[in-house]
């Protein structure tokens, strides 16, 4: 059997109700992209037999591979497996392992299993079982060659779900897939979705395999270049020599990194230079160092930064000269020129970066709108300064202060 479209269906009242957000459909939905299925169909459903036993039934009209997500715990409404065997004409029948590895999981608590978790320990005759190593509900492959059809069911909490997927449901489904999709995801930032569309026109038409798109992400531009390949490393290199291409064109300056996040390529420059920073905030609030800090490694590279919302504390712990407030005002180059200075001289680092603004939505003036930051990052004699006009939420203006505030980074450690 060769899988070649498949579906996502998810089980849960709790989604529907908006209770839970269903992040488990986008995982799935990516790895099968990069197993080289296609996938047309997504939908979710509650915990009422006739209404999943429908659902099934359309999908496998449509599909090869369905995958059901949720509904195999221990409680009366959770109906996933008993409706799928029902369906696909199999009775459910236990597991050995599957139920020992319960009593053992239980029995490690200090806890008795009741009557109700056994339930677990059933699968559809013939199941290929996928035990769980982060929980107690074992997902489970049906699998009807006859037919051309599989249904794949996975526990819904997505810490048993995503590691049960790429330890055991992607193996046992490459067996029954062709060829693979690898990507790989070229971070830009300080340049537009069009602009770079418009860089990239020509090798994006031209590119088949690779192919080539573009697409926002949280405040920057990811490039996904996707080769179709029979092993990783094929891709990969079929990848490489799209993104060196990639790099030659004006999009290469503004290019931070592959298949990594800002703070990411931020700290990973950094520790290849021994370069160490330290940042004084206003008002990204520590948000910058919390990003930074987010970086396993980042230890290597941060020692401290300084939240200094008010002017007090901007002379008091930056030494920035109070007439420089009276002069070029609190929201200005000077001033975040002059807070970088400060934490430098504080923590002896190699590269300073201070930012001050208004982050809204309260605090702005005709002069000085809500939006406005200033962010400059110093390292040695040079300055590298902006001035920024943003636009959303506070939380919104915060990020994009910290995405151009690592960007900044990324400019001075290059050197």
């Amino acid at each position: 059997m060769l899988i070649k479209n498949s579906e996502i269906l998810s089980v849960g009242t709790e989604i529907l109700l908006g209770e839970i957000v269903n992040t488990d459909a986008a995982f799935i939905a990516g790895r099968l992209a990069l197993l080289g299925v296609s996938h047309y169909y997504q939908a979710a459903v509650g915990d009422n037999c006739g209404r999943l036993t429908e659902h099934i039934r359309a999908a496998l009209e449509r599909c090869d591979l369905l995958v059901l997500t949720g509904g195999l715990g221990p409680t009366y409404d959770d109906i996933t497996k008993e409706t799928a065997a029902a369906v696909m004409g199999r009775k459910l029948v236990p597991d050995e392992k599957a139920m020992s590895t319960l009593r053992g999981y239980f029995s490690g608590r200090g806890r008795a299993m009741s009557p109700a978790n056994e339930k677990q320990a059933y699968f559809p005759e013939g199941a290929e079982i996928f035990y769980n190593d982060h929980g107690t509900a074992p997902g489970c492959a049906i699998l009807d060659e006859e037919r051309g059809k599989m249904i794949v069911m996975l526990p819904g909490p997505p810490r048993e779900l995503t590691p049960m997927w790429l330890d055991k449901v992607e193996p046992y489904l490459r067996r029954f897939t062709g060829s693979m999709l690898v990507s790989m995801n070229i971070g830009v930032c300080g340049m537009g979705e069009s602009d770079v569309e418009t860089v990239l026109h020509d090798i994006m038409v031209a590119a088949s395999d690779p192919t080539v798109a573009p697409y926002c992400g949280e405040g920057d531009v990811r490039i996904r270049v996707t080769a179709r390949c029979n092993t990783p490393e094929e891709g990969r290199e079929k990848c490489r020599g799209m993104t060196e291409q990639i790099y030659e064109t004006d999009v290469g300056p503004f290019i931070y990194g592959v298949d990594e996040s800002l703070e990411e390529a931020a700290v990973r420059l950094m520790r290849e230079k021994g370069l160490h920073i330290s940042a004084a905030e206003s008002c990204t609030g520590g948000l910058l160092t919390k990003r930074l800090t987010d970086v396993s490694g980042s230890s290597a590279v941060l020692e401290y930064s300084a939240v200094t919302y008010t002017e007090r504390a901007k002379t008091a712990f930056l030494g920035v000269p109070p007439e420089l407030f009276a002069e070029k005002t609190v929201y200005s180059p000077e001033c975040a020129e002059a807070m970088a200075r400060g934490i430098m001289a504080a923590s002896g680092a190699d590269i300073g970066v201070g930012i001050t603004g208004i982050a809204g939505p309260d605090g702005g003036t005709e002069e000085v709108p809500v939006g406005t930051v200033f962010v400059a990052a110093v390292r040695g004699g040079r300055v590298i300064q902006r001035a920024l006009r943003l636009r959303g939420t506070r939380q919104h203006i915060r990020y994009l202060s910290t995405n151009h505030a690592l960007m900044m980074v990324i400019e001075a450690a290059r050197g």
